[in-house]
C-alpha cells in the first residue's frame, strides 16, 4: 500500500472498534503515527492497541477521556501533541446513540448525545487547528451520519447533533480555506459493525424475521443498497480525504449512504 501519510500524525476519537478502528489502522498502513481514543473493556482495548502495533510495530498511544467532559476533550488533545509530536489529521468519530419519542426522551440523553457526538468535535478542533494554521497544513474530519442530512423518527438528539457536525464542518472549513487546513465530514449509513449487527438480532427476535428480512427490510429499509457499509468503506473515504490529494476538498458531506440521502 502507498505511504500516503507518511510522516504524518493523527488523533481518531472512538477507535478501539468500529468504524474509528477502522479508520485509525487504514491511516496506520498509510504510514501516519495514531493516537486511539476510546472506552471499552480491556480486552477490546488491548486488542485495538494490538491490531495497530501489527502495522506499525510499535505501541500505539491510547487515551480513555470522557468526551462528554470539555477538560478531558482538552487533556486528550494535549497528551495526543506529546505523544505524537503534533497532530496533522483529526478524525471526530466518537459517538453514542438513543431512541425515543420527543416527548419521552431524558434530558439526560439528549445532553449527553450532544456533549459526546457533537460538542467535543468543537472542542477538539479549537484545540487543534491553531497549530495546524501555523503549520499550513491540516486536516479535520468529522464522521457525521446520513442522520446529519436527513431524519427519522425517535431519533431527536442523534439527528440533531449529526446535522450540528455538517453545519460545524461548513464553518471550520470556510474559517480554514486559505491556511492549508480542511474540514470535511463523512455520512455513512448503516455500517456493518459488531453493534449494528446486535440490532438486527434483536430486530429477528422481536418480529420472528430471519436475518436478511430483518436487515433488508426492516433496517436498511431507507438504504436502497440493501446492503451493508462495510467499515473499510468509510475508513478509505477517510484515508482519501486525509491525504495529499484532497486540498481542494472541503465543506464537503461525503455520503457513504447506499443512496439513502439520494432521494
Amino acid at each position: 500500500m502507498d505511504k500516503i501519510l507518511e510522516g504524518r500524525t493523527a488523533l481518531v476519537t472512538g477507535s478501539t472498534s468500529g468504524i474509528g478502528l477502522g479508520i485509525a489502522l487504514a491511516f496506520a498502513r498509510a504510514g501516519a503515527k495514531v493516537m486511539i481514543h476510546g472506552l471499552g473493556e480491556p480486552g477490546q482495548i488491548d486488542h485495538a492497541r494490538a491490531e495497530i502495533y501489527k502495522v506499525l510495530n510499535e505501541d500505539a498511544p491510547y487515551s480513555p477521556a470522557d468526551l462528554s467532559d470539555p477538560r478531558e476533550v482538552r487533556k486528550m488533545c494535549g497528551e495526543a501533541q506529546k505523544a505524537l509530536g503534533r497532530v496533522d489529521i483529526l478524525v471526530n468519530n466518537a459517538g453514542i446513540q438513543f431512541t425515543s419519542p420527543v416527548e419521552e426522551f431524558p434530558e439526560e440523553k439528549w445532553d449527553a448525545i450532544l456533549a459526546i457526538n457533537l460538542s467535543s468535535a468543537f472542542h477538539a478542533t479549537k484545540v487543534l487547528l491553531p497549530p495546524m494554521k501555523e503549520a499550513g497544513w491540516g486536516r479535520i474530519i468529522n464522521i457525521a451520519s446520513a442522520h446529519g442530512l436527513v431524519a427519522s423518527p425517535f431519533k431527536a438528539a442523534y439527528v440533531a447533533a449529526k446535522h450540528g457536525v455538517v453545519g460545524l464542518t461548513k464553518v471550520v472549513a470556510l474559517e480554514t480555506a486559505r491556511t492549508g487546513v480542511t474540514c470535511n465530514a463523512i455520512c455513512p449509513g448503516f455500517v456493518r459493525t459488531p453493534l449494528a449487527e446486535k440490532q438486527v438480532d434483536a430486530i429477528m427476535k422481536e418480529k420472528g424475521l430471519d436475518a436478511e428480512h430483518a436487515l433488508t427490510d426492516v433496517l436498511l429499509e431507507r438504504q436502497p443498497s440493501k446492503r451493508w457499509v462495510e467499515v473499510e468503506e468509510v475508513a478509505q473515504g477517510a484515508l482519501y480525504l486525509a491525504g495529499p490529494h484532497s486540498g481542494s476538498v472541503t465543506g464537503s458531506s461525503l455520503s457513504i449512504d447506499g443512496a439513502w440521502t439520494t432521494a
